[in-house]
């Protein structure tokens, strides 16, 4: 998942100067032991900035580090995340940790798809199938009980933090969280998205968290128990969808993941798509590939249509993420999926496109194989509108 950017604020202030200099210190180390110290401070640090919702020292020395230091950036990245969707609870004098996981859900639809509150019927079966598939034998757990689309996810590290709070409570005390949707954020309408569901566990101290932590579990076992069991579930939540459970783990590396894993799904999908919608087979998609840049290569953008003519009928944007750069060889992994999915003529172009967008619409603009960006047009018939893919 990316990390939002904030620009800098003028002056530092004094907790974003510390934090950056622990994270630096933490990055300089040169042993175990060293470790332990300039984590334990930094940690604590950390945990004093989010309970007071100090999000803006927080982004202010990721935005300092992220160009002086990058690997004190990393290690102050990493910490953040850990802290905000972590805890430690007590009751009746036995500590528990809390984790804040996600359970993404690949999803595409030639209508909405969906992003709604759960049946407590729904949330009760769920949090039974991720009880028994996903998460150790001891573990209490508690869902949020809405199904979230990328946008209505939380938008910082401090409002992470108190849903990870709020969500930990709610399971220690054997119950879910009840989701206040009032001002919640509309859900932008792609072909192809992630929606969500989000949830903690209470372990133990000591206790193992997930099954693949128990000595007879792996990762493997559990996500395809998790696909059988916890499928039928989901099912109703989806209607009219096309869709593909991914693994639930801890909460910023299941968005992650996520993130990854959604570039080749939106792929498929649009082949699919004009398949179902046009009668358009895949071997008569022609796919054109253009890489954008902004001060540096941010994605690459793929248009499809028909091979016979000029015509650009679908657009996927396939973002960078995290450390790839041009350098990556994500149009290999492009190239293998669309002909994967039986695309045999893909054109990539070398070009260094701009980061354009429709004026009218926003919409981003896709190349067409006279090396131009237009806009995708869907044909009239059948009349279906045009959607950009996520």
């Amino acid at each position: 998942m990316k990390r939002t950017r904030f620009g800098s604020r003028d002056r530092l202030s004094r907790e974003a100067a510390e934090l950056q200099r622990l994270a630096t210190g933490l990055s300089e180390s040169g042993g175990k032991l060293e470790d332990s110290y300039w984590e334990t401070q930094l940690a604590d640090t950390v945990d004093g900035l989010l309970k007071n919702g100090a999000e803006d020292d927080i982004n202010t020395a990721l935005d300092r580090l992220f160009e002086a230091n990058p690997r004190a950036h990393d290690e102050l990245a990493d910490m953040v995340e850990s802290r905000a969707e972590t805890h430690r609870l007590e009751v009746q004098d036995q500590a528990f940790d809390i984790q804040l996981f996600a359970a993404p859900v690949l999803a595409w639809s030639r209508f909405s798809i969906p992003a709604c509150a759960l049946p407590k019927s729904t949330l009760q079966a769920l949090a039974v199938q991720l009880g028994a598939h996903v998460f150790g034998g001891d573990a209490k757990l508690a869902l949020a009980d809405f199904l979230f689309s990328p946008d209505q996810l939380p938008r910082s590290f401090c409002d992470t933090w108190q849903l990870t709070r709020q969500l930990g409570e709610a399971a220690l005390a054997g119950g879910h969280l009840g989701i206040d949707t009032n001002g919640m954020p509309e859900t932008n309408r792609f072909l192809s998205d992630v929606r969500y569901l989000v949830g903690t566990i209470a372990i133990p101290r000591g206790k193992p968290l997930f099954r693949w932590n128990e000595a007879d579990g792996n990762k493997e076992h559990a996500l395809k128990e998790w696909l059988k069991q916890g499928s039928p579930n989901l099912e109703p939540l989806l209607t009219g969808c096309a869709w593909q459970p991914l693994l639930p783990d801890a909460y910023h590396a299941a968005c992650r993941n996520a993130d990854k894993l959604s570039r080749p799904y939106s792929v498929k999908a649009s082949v699919a798509f004009l398949q179902t919608m046009l009668g358009l087979m895949p071997a008569d998609i022609r796919a054109v590939v253009g890489p954008c840049y902004d001060r540096r290569m941010e994605e690459y953008r793929v248009s499809l249509g028909p091979k016979t003519g000029d015509e650009v009928y679908h657009g996927i944007v396939w973002p960078l993420l995290g450390a790839e750069d041009e350098a990556t060889d994500a149009a290999g992994e492009i190239e293998a999926v669309l002909r994967e999915t039986g695309v045999k003529e893909v054109l990539f172009l070398d070009h260094h496109f701009p980061m354009e967008f429709c004026d009218d619409c926003g919409a981003p603009l896709f190349p067409n194989r006279e090396g131009e960006l237009v806009h995708t047009e869907m044909p009239e018939q059948p009349a279906t509108g045009s959607q950009i893919l996520h």
